[in-house]
């Protein structure tokens, strides 16, 4: 079996423009080198009205359990202004020991590292007890609607046993091995819209003025004290992002008057039980000031938690031999792809350092991606030993 160097890879995958949902050509590179290691494969395409289709790669080397699986998506954020980037982002550079490329980092750079630790294991151990899997999507930095979702859904109804998920995602804040992630809080978005009636802004008393209980509201909500964390999680926060009047004349009360909110929620909440927490909020003050409100939600994960086992401890090991640092196991951050896969098996989220992830001249150090193989390379070896 040929040796995939991790470098190499990383630099050929970068050179898809691949801005999420496009797929330039990826996937199929990634599933015609994954054939050649003995993959059997499948390029899944799903749609969906109003979203644009999205490529999905499946590919499984073995037929026998365990079934040791490898998540991760080839969608990058669009680069943004590229006279401000020092390369083109999508013609990778080596410049003081790092490559600099759109997705060096999140997360075609972490893909490449592991595809090379595969080919290194397979050649140590042409008869290993189980399978390696990898499930690659194109929309992870979008709208989630068409990638790893519908992978999820698809492998269940295949009856396709997974029996452990790594993600790599960049899951390090400053440095290769700082942190862990064992789960991620949920996240839900509200759209608050209080109706009121328009009126001339010298007889208030002709109208209700939307604005003054959509204050009462905003304030009520963010200073709710949710919880106070506990042992894996950080306290639920609520932040408000937009509030908007549509009203172009100052001697005008307007009719209606509109704000978003989102929390990061812990998993001593669901999505249902914080909606109709704020959904009484919302009621008692509306119903007080005389208003109607109107209210969408839109939830992108819950919260859950991998609890630590043996694969855990094992996967944690192996990072502090190899970078001298012991991770922490964490939930902080954003959402990411596990929140569909932990429905189907537990999973770890352990990438690259994601300090430049999205910015201009994203990078990652030559040192890390090559500390990295050698990790995937051991945990893989520790897996089926």
């Amino acid at each position: 079996m040929p040796k995939i160097n991790e470098l190499q890879l990383a630099k050929e995958l970068i050179k898809f423009p691949s801005i999420t949902p496009v797929d330039a050509g990826v996937m199929k590179f990634l599933e015609k080198k994954l054939k050649k290691l003995g993959f059997k494969t499948k390029l899944i395409e799903f749609k969906e009205k109003n979203f644009k289709s999205v490529k999905n790669l499946y590919a499984r080397l073995g037929n026998k359990g365990p079934n040791f699986c490898y998540a991760g998506h080839l969608d990058v954020v669009p680069p943004g202004n590229l006279k401000d980037w020092t390369i083109n982002p999508f013609n990778p550079s080596v410049k003081k020991g790092h490559l600099i490329g759109r997705g060096a980092n999140d997360m075609k750079s972490s893909i490449a590292a592991f595809v090379s630790a595969v080919s290194i294991f397979i050649n140590k151990n042409h008869k290993f007890n189980g399978s390696i899997s990898l499930l690659i999507t194109g929309d992870e930095e979008g709208d989630a609607i068409n990638g790893t979702k519908k992978v999820v859904a698809y492998l269940k109804k295949k009856k396709e046993k997974i029996n452990f998920c790594l993600v790599g995602e960049p899951t390090n804040p400053n440095k290769l091995g700082e942190m862990i992630k064992i789960g991620r809080r949920g996240s839900i978005t509200g759209k608050l819209k209080i109706i009121g009636e328009m009126t001339h802004v010298a007889y208030p008393q002709r109208g209700n003025n939307p604005t003054t209980t959509l204050v009462k509201i905003l304030k009520q909500i963010k200073d709710l004290k949710f919880d106070e964390g506990n042992k894996h999680f950080q306290p639920t926060n609520l932040e408000v992002t937009k509030i908007n009047i549509d009203n172009s004349a100052d001697n005008v009360i307007p009719g209606t008057a509109e704000a978003s909110f989102n929390i990061r929620f812990n998993n001593l909440h669901t999505s249902n039980s914080l909606k109709k927490k704020l959904n009484k909020i919302f009621s008692k003050i509306s119903k007080k000031n005389k208003s109607k409100y109107k209210i969408d939600y839109r939830i992108s994960g819950e919260a859950f938690l991998t609890k630590p086992n043996t694969t855990t401890f094992m996967v944690q090991n192996i990072i502090k031999k190899i970078t001298k640092i012991t991770p922490k196991l964490s939930t902080t951050g954003g959402t990411s792809d596990a929140r569909f896969i932990r429905k189907i098996c537990p999973c770890l989220e352990f990438g690259l350092v994601g300090k430049t992830m999205h910015k201009v001249d994203e990078a990652t150090s030559l040192k890390d991606l090559k500390n990295l193989t050698k990790i995937y390379q051991n945990i893989l070896q520790n897996y089926f030993k």
